[in-house]
Formats: C-alpha cells, sequence, structure tokens
C-alpha cells in the first residue's frame, strides 16, 4: 500500500496564512519519504481535498489519510468533511480514505503545547 497523507486546514485570503502548513507538509515529507503528502484546504486556498486527493491518487496513493489540522471538531469536521469524503470515495472507490482526529483531540498534541507554554511562563 502507498499511503497519500493530506493535511486538511481550513484556509484563508492571506497567502501568509497557510505558512505553517506548508511547514508541515515539508517536515512530515522528510521524516516519512516514502508517503506521498499534501495539503488541502476548505476555502480560500488551493488544492481542495477533492483536488489533493486527486492528485495523491495519480501518484500512486493506493490509501488516503485525511489529517484535519483543526483545534477541535467543529461544524466544518462534522458536516463539510464528510460530504468531501464521500464525494472522494466516489471518485476513487478502490481508494479507502481514513481521517484522522483533529489536533485538538490528540493528547500529545495537546501536551506539547501546554509544555510549550509553560516554557514561555516558567513559575518562579
Amino acid at each position: 500500500m502507498k499511503t497519500g497523507i493530506i493535511l486538511f486546514a481550513h484556509g484563508a485570503r492571506d497567502p501568509n496564512w497557510a505558512r505553517p502548513v506548508e511547514r508541515l507538509k515539508r517536515m512530515l515529507t522528510e521524516r516519512m519519504p516514502t508517503a506521498l503528502v499534501d495539503a488541502a484546504f476548505l476555502e480560500h486556498m488551493s488544492p481542495t481535498l477533492e483536488q489533493a486527493a486527486d492528485g495523491l491518487v495519480a501518484q500512486g496513493a493506493t490509501e488516503l489519510s485525511v489529517v484535519p489540522v483543526f483545534i477541535a471538531q467543529g461544524g466544518h469536521l462534522r458536516e463539510d468533511l464528510p460530504r468531501r469524503i464521500k464525494a472522494i470515495a466516489s471518485a476513487h472507490p478502490a481508494v479507502p480514505v481514513r481521517i484522522a482526529p483533529p489536533i485538538g483531540d490528540v493528547d500529545s498534541i495537546l501536551a506539547s503545547i501546554t509544555t510549550w507554554i509553560e516554557e514561555l511562563h516558567p513559575e518562579k
């Protein structure tokens, strides 16, 4: 199996907004050189989730993992994401699609954020 990983973020009108997502994509590509990695955006930026999935499948991905780079389960993840995953599944029925939890639901990520905040504000 060749995994395609899509970092799915909200997007914004300001192109600088995407810098951390692109940095995460580069870091992931360096750490997982055999995986196919792309970023995708819900709105205002490209590629869309569907475009990223199409591109990764065209590059040989035989399974997709969508990683929501969202802090919490809001309407976009409860409503928009399932609709878009359904469209991807229709376009690529032989390619299984997994959805990771949003980053705010992952204890190790929250622990890293907590450590960072503690480092910013050490107790005296």
